[in-house]
């Protein structure tokens, strides 16, 4: 396999370097965190922020749209929230005799699901083809989302009151789990000395456009992974299965998303093969929202569950 050029290298991490760094000074003192963020979006996955109101989930959902310069849309998820709210809706026409369909916000490029784990499961399926299939079927007639599609959706904690868990089938869904916590001090102090964080937002520019995102994105597929990287992956994924700690364990699906993810942040670091230390790096927030400790009830958290595997699995 051809690697990729030390100039395609180059023309890929500038504009995530620029992404990276307008991102920073809008959401203080969480580079990590960022990163995992944009190394989702690279992967073509969607994003689950799942942390206690006011860490800024909200903020950097926006900061990310506005800086890859694509179509943002926010939905409120509320307990009345109905489908037809999300997908869109036929109205009768009269001067055309005929039903026309209304889409709803889901038709945008980057949808922001708002406190998804308020709307009732009803509600929160109607995101289930949209997220696989990147279109939706209502009314008997399937509908095209468009190029790029992301979900980037909050939660709040499940033990906050009027929350609804989401359904495994829906957490499968997401390609990464994260959690901003909160600020260290440093970031806090400049935060509060600072300017507000919307107006930081309204002056926000593009820093990047669709064609150049997908430019990026196929460019992640081009990052190799070699042959023993491939081992360690299995052998993590084995491990998931066969081990007593975990009620079940990793799917197909979430090996895949564990490969594109770091994939994504080998190209990040500016590197055309995949090492073991990409793979740890994202493991917390590919696995953290899949895994169950055996004979309890709710799950893991994403670091610990990371530092078990990355223990218990020794690299090829």
């Amino acid at each position: 396999m051809n690697l990729p050029s030390a100039d395609f290298l180059t023309q890929m991490t500038q504009p995530i370097d620029r992404v990276l760094a307008q991102v920073n000074r809008i959401i203080l003192g969480k580079d990590h965190q960022i990163r995992l963020a944009l190394s989702c979006l690279l992967a073509g996955g969607h994003l689950l922020i799942e942390d206690i109101p006011g860490v800024g989930k909200t903020t950097l959902a926006h900061a990310l749209a506005t800086t890859l310069g694509l179509n943002f849309q926010r939905i409120q998820f509320t307990s009345d929230l109905l489908p037809a709210d999300i997908i869109g809706v036929s109205v009768y026409d009269r001067e055309e005799a005929s039903f026309k369909f209304h889409p709803g916000p889901i038709f945008t490029q980057v949808l922001l699901a708002d406190e998804v784990n308020r709307a009732t499961p009803k509600t929160q399926s109607a995101l289930l083809e949209a997220m696989e299939e990147r279109q939706v079927t209502t009314e008997g007639e399937t509908r095209p989302l468009p190029e790029p599609f992301f979900v980037i959706a909050t939660q709040n904690p499940s033990h906050q009151v009027g929350t609804f868990p989401l359904p495994e089938s829906q957490l499968d869904r997401f390609l990464m789990r994260i959690q901003l916590g909160y600020p260290g001090p440093d970031a806090e102090r400049a935060l509060l000395q600072g300017s507000s964080r919307r107006d930081l937002l309204n002056r926000l520019e593009p820093c990047t456009g669709p064609a150049e995102l997908a430019s990026l994105r196929d460019g992640v597929t081009r990052v190799h992974a070699a042959p023993a990287l491939i081992d360690y992956l299995q052998a993590l994924i084995q491990h998931t299965r066969a081990s007593t700690e975990f009620a079940g364990g990793l799917s197909p699906r979430a090996g895949l998303a564990l490969l594109h993810a770091a994939r994504a942040w080998a190209l990040m670091d500016g590197r055309s093969e995949v090492l073991p230390e990409d793979v740890q790096a994202v493991i917390p927030g590919v696995v953290g929202h899949r895994l169950h400790a055996a004979g309890q009830h709710g799950r893991i958290n994403g670091v610990d569950v990371a530092a078990r595997l990355i223990a218990a699995v020794a690299i090829p």
